[in-house]
């Protein structure tokens, strides 16, 4: 840093933010810290009483914050992600469109590792949408050479560390089971619930069957629904390991290839995942349909972006799995499923 005459100073960059009053009508940074002077601003400065002024000098190599930044955000964002007009250094990555958020941690704590590079994102594996902040890069410092840079970039290559998968619009089949449902002691409140839920993510709910507590007439409703072309089914109730709760057997009598039965998560431990083919079959708990928040809305958004999850990527779930049932509910921006 070294002073220099007002008249000297085109080119270099200010070492401090430059308050500008003009009374009655405004008083505030005219110029801000990191601002490479131009032959404009001369008489601007003169105007406000500067004479001198403190400034950094940068060698031709060197890259500017706003330039850094805007050049690892452009790499770092996905398809359907903005970018934000650089604000002291600092670029913002924003959701153009509603999807699954997916973040490539292992690229992101590669590109980070370097002390000049700062990247920071939400929590991947939940529900965006448009309008909404997903993260923020910076340089450290003012300017950085052009040799960090170019590190930095063969880190990003080609493929986006921030990227939004859309939820594709499925044909969603449900099986309800229960005898008390099945013979009209009840009426059955499951339903409704998935057909919100579905809806709230853009697949529908086509078709609905009833089965008793029997793994013969479960295991035959799936596969009239997997017939029928649905692309995902769910199936309500009989989830537990009570004797009479016969949908774990009947999933795998239709023929479905278990993922996982059980989940570490609270609401949603009795959960189930399995296939049949590549349609994706769900055993849903009680809770699903009582609860705000549960187990289907950690899993579910990811087999609509297509995802074939797994026993490893449901066992991650056991840190944050835990809800904390908040008298208001923030979820998803709060800990619940943020692995």
């Amino acid at each position: 840093m070294k002073e220099v005459a007002v008249e000297q100073a085109v080119g270099t960059v200010l070492a401090h933010d430059l308050t500008q009053i003009i009374p009655g009508e405004y008083k505030g940074a005219r110029f801000k810290k990191g601002y490479v002077l131009t032959e404009e601003d001369v008489p601007v400065l003169l105007s406000m009483g500067k004479r001198h002024l403190y400034v950094l000098e940068k060698d031709d190599t060197d890259v500017h914050e706003n330039e850094a930044a805007l050049r690892i955000a452009s790499r770092a964002a996905g398809p359907g992600i903005r970018l934000t007009e650089p604000s002291e250094g600092k670029i913002e990555l924003r959701a153009e469109v509603d999807g699954l958020l997916k973040i490539d941690r292992e690229k992101l704590y590669r590109l980070v590792a370097q002390d000049e590079i700062m990247f920071a994102t939400i929590h991947e594996n939940r529900v965006v949408r448009a309008g909404e902040k997903l993260a923020g890069t910076r340089i450290i410092p003012l300017f950085v050479s052009e040799e960090v840079m170019q590190k930095a970039e063969a880190i990003l290559g080609d493929e986006p560390i921030v990227e939004i998968r859309p939820l594709r619009e499925l044909k969603v089949g449900v099986v309800t089971t229960g005898s008390e449902v099945y013979n009209g002691l009840i009426e059955d409140a499951f339903g409704p619930v998935l057909v919100r839920k579905f809806g709230e993510l853009g697949s529908k709910v086509c078709k609905q069957l009833f089965a008793d507590d029997d793994e013969e007439m479960i295991a035959g409703c799936i596969r009239q629904l997997v017939d029928d072309g649905m692309d995902i089914i769910g199936i309500t109730g009989g989830m537990s390991v009570d004797p009479d709760d016969r949908t774990p057997s009947g999933i795998r009598l239709a023929g479905g290839e278990v993922v996982s039965y059980g989940a570490p998560v609270l609401p949603g431990a009795m959960f189930m995942l399995s296939y049949i083919g590549d349609v994706p079959v769900v055993g849903l708990p009680g809770c699903v349909m009582y609860s705000r928040t549960s187990v289907f809305d950690l899993i579910v958004p990811r087999l609509l972006a297509g995802e074939r999850v797994t026993k490893e990527d449901i066992n991650k779930l056991a840190h944050g799995g835990l809800c904390l049932n908040c008298e208001t509910c923030t979820f998803p921006n709060c800990g619940y499923g943020k692995a």
